[in-house]
């Protein structure tokens, strides 16, 4: 799954695979944990993240999300700044 960004220990990725769904989502991993989250609403939908990772996040995701979309659309990564 290839990695669009690092920051405060949580990674950031997305996966194109075939079984991918919608909605548009990105991966957070942090330690042990991990989160999915939906580029629109940026809320998570699934997983186990701690509330502050969660926060951290839904910030970046803020910043980024026009552009998270554009990747989902066109299946293509590409590396994104940190928090």
């Amino acid at each position: 799954m290839p990695e669009i960004v690092r920051f405060y220990g949580i990674i950031i990725k997305m996966f194109f695979k075939p079984k991918e769904h919608e909605p548009s989502h990105i991966h957070a991993i942090y330690n042990e944990y991990v989160g999915l989250f939906n580029i629109q609403t940026f809320e998570m939908f699934e997983g186990d993240l701690p509330p502050k990772a969660q926060e951290l996040v839904r910030e970046w995701l803020e910043i980024h999300s026009q552009e998270l979309q554009s990747m989902w659309d066109k299946q293509l990564i590409t590396k994104l700044p940190p928090l």
